[in-house]
């Protein structure tokens, strides 16, 4: 292509991109769907606006930096504290439930569609990966539970991995003089080199950005740029060393500098996010445009099965087996095994296998070999299709089935009380969204990265937009009285909601709420029990004040069996250091007491836990698993 015409259509891409990205998130689906369909509209099934000539020689390399930095990105949100949240589920995923997305869908694609075995295992190590690229976006959508979510995302970020480092040493046993022992080589040298070049750039990045002065006026820039060139530097100088070992540098050094104590690190994460969208957008919609006009038809019902037996059998299967005797609902089990979209790692490495077949092929004069070309990117991108379409655009709904959404706070009214109010909420782990009618307001809130809607909260439809039907709370929170006894009335009655809280902002109508059934909380007497705890009891005050910094109080009900029937005195030594169950309530707040060590737990007690904040979130999970 003349180079006139590239640079325009670079620019047409990244900006379908962004349409599609505003697209998906409008309408609360993966934007990998619309890239998908975007890239086969311009691309040689389509208009053929956009094909295998436009980049030439360069598409490997923009593909290799790319994947470089959505690896990167990807990996340096995967923090271990959120690892830990389901340790045993997540290595088993990683290690046995790999294997068997390996086997089993190497297994079906050669009995299946008849290719040989060689290639038949590429094939199933590239459908080991799911990645983040799918991934985060369903979470983003999908607010499902920190342990389902970590697992999900550790899942991702190891298996696109190993599987790319698998799939490329796995690719040189298509040539019969590659003996076979030199594989497992192979396979380690690359990931051995990959993990040693990114320890050592995330290294050199914590110093330059921890001990070294980056300039007083610009130092949140170049800590954002530092880091950006050194997720280049690993994966280049990984490949370098060993093709496809720069995708386990890029993700080493993404983990190691993620979970270090770095400055700046919000502005690094928001700048590394924002350029993933855009090389995201930008490979997946070109990678797209390169399938051959009948590369998904060839595959035929040979094809399908293949993604039927991937997505129906194969990943269930992984699913239960990694999961099994750990803490997870049979809902969120269910829900993992129906979340297992593959990604750009796949989509990338296949069209660069598929390349490298048809060049042999040509060379070979072997016409079979093209064919299994075709085949192999068909299959792949087969599955890309139906598990992005299928399992990303009803993510939301298969969530809501399986009841796997944590409930939500809704807050009505977006002032200094509903966000004040929606931080120490956030800051505990709920699920927060925040209703404001004024757009100026609602943007301020989302900026500082609080799920706001805009309406009126007293319409029921807003409320319903919102998501009244799945929320535990709901909070009137406006200036206005008349609004928030409404806003209350609505979420009682047409809901269901099980706690309704609403702010008197003039103490009168206290009295005219709570005969309506509704708490109330009166901002000038709340104010009063602020000053009067700063005056008489100072420590607690502070401590409850300063909650999510030193400590924490929380009211958990209890449900763990192991729990139930054993006394204050057993259950303290189960708990977490620096924590103790402060009160003991039946559901009803004015039967709370403090217990005595004798005091027998029994099924929908309600115990306060006080301690430091890492402590009392432990022991709420103890008490109350679900």
């Amino acid at each position: 292509m003349a180079e006139g015409l590239l640079i325009p259509l670079v620019a047409g891409i990244i900006g379908l991109g962004v349409l599609a990205q505003v697209l998906a998130a409008r309408l609360q689906v993966p934007s990998i769907i619309f890239f998908l369909f975007v890239g086969v509209i311009i691309g040689r099934p389509g208009l053929g606006i956009v094909t295998s000539e436009s980049f030439g020689e360069a598409l490997p390399a923009i593909v290799g930096l790319a994947v470089a930095i959505i690896v990167f990105e990807g990996a340096f949100h995967l923090e271990i504290d959120r690892i830990r949240e389901a340790p045993a589920a997540a290595l088993r995923l990683v290690t046995v439930g790999a294997a068997i997305a390996f086997v089993g869908t190497a297994v079906a694609v050669r009995y299946l569609e008849g290719l040989p075995w060689e290639l038949s295992f590429v094939v199933g190590a590239l459908l080991v990966a799911t990645g983040p690229t799918v991934i985060s976006p369903i979470l983003a959508v999908v607010p499902v539970r920190d342990r389902v979510a970590a697992v999900l995302e550790t899942e991702g970020i190891v298996n696109d991995v190993t599987a790319a480092i698998t799939a490329v040493v796995l690719f040189e046993a298509v040539n019969p003089t590659v003996p076979a022992e030199r594989l497992v080589q192979g396979f380690a040298i690359r990931l051995g080199e990959g993990l040693l070049v990114g320890l050592i750039v995330a290294a050199v990045l914590y110093y330059l950005l921890r001990y070294v002065d980056l300039s007083p006026g610009a130092a949140p820039r170049n800590a954002r740029l530092l880091t950006l060139a050194g997720a280049l530097a690993a994966y280049a100088g990984a490949n370098a060393l060993a093709s496809e070992a720069g995708v386990a540098a890029a993700a080493t050094a993404g983990v190691a500098l993620g979970n270090m104590d770095v400055p700046y690190k919000a502005e690094i994460t928001d700048f590394k996010g924002d350029i993933t969208l855009l090389v995201l957008s930008f490979v997946f919609i070109a990678l797209a445009a390169q399938l051959p006009p009948d590369a998904l038809f060839d595959v035929g019902l040979a094809g399908v099965g293949v993604v039927v037996a991937v997505a129906v059998v194969i990943r269930p299967l992984l699913v239960l087996v990694s999961t099994v005797g750990d803490r997870f609902t049979l809902g969120e089990r269910l829900f993992i095994s129906a979340v297992g979209p593959r990604g750009i790692i796949p989509a990338s490495v296949a069209t660069l296998f598929a390349v490298e077949l048809r060049t042999a092929a040509t060379e070979l004069g072997d016409p079979a070999l093209a064919q299994q070309a075709d085949l192999l990117l068909g299959t792949v991108f087969l599955v890309i299709f139906v598990t992005a379409i299928v399992e990303g655009g009803l993510a939301r709904h298969i969530a809501q089935y399986l009841d796997v959404i944590p409930m939500r706070v809704i807050i009505v009214g977006g002032g200094k009380v509903g966000r004040a109010l929606a931080e120490r909420l956030e800051n505990r782990g709920e699920n927060v969204v925040i209703i404001e009618r004024d757009e100026t307001t609602a943007e301020t809130i989302r900026n500082a990265g609080y799920m706001a809607v805009i309406g009126d909260g007293t319409d029921t439809d807003v409320l319903r937009e919102a998501g009244a039907g799945n929320a535990k709370t709901v909070v009137a929170a406006t200036g206005d009285d008349d609004a928030n006894l409404l806003v209350s009335q609505l979420a009682s009655s047409k809901f269901d909601v099980e706690h309704v809280i609403a702010r008197a902002n003039n103490p009168d109508n206290v009295d005219a709420f709570e005969d309506l059934g509704v708490r109330t909380i009166s901002s000038s007497m709340a104010t009063a029990w602020a000053i009067d705890n700063q005056i008489e009891r100072p420590a607690i005050a502070h401590w409850m004040t300063d909650i999510g910094r030193t400590g924490d109080i929380q009211e958990v009900e209890a449900t763990n069996e192991e729990i139930i029937g054993k006394s204050i005195q057993e259950i303290g030594p189960m708990l977490p250091d620096a924590s103790m169950v402060a009160l003991v309530s039946k559901g009803d707040h004015d039967s709370a007491e403090v217990p005595n060590a004798d005091y027998v737990i029994e099924r929908g007690d309600h115990l306060t836990l006080l301690g430091r904040t890492e402590s009392v979130r432990e022991g709420m999970k103890l008490l109350n698993p679900g």
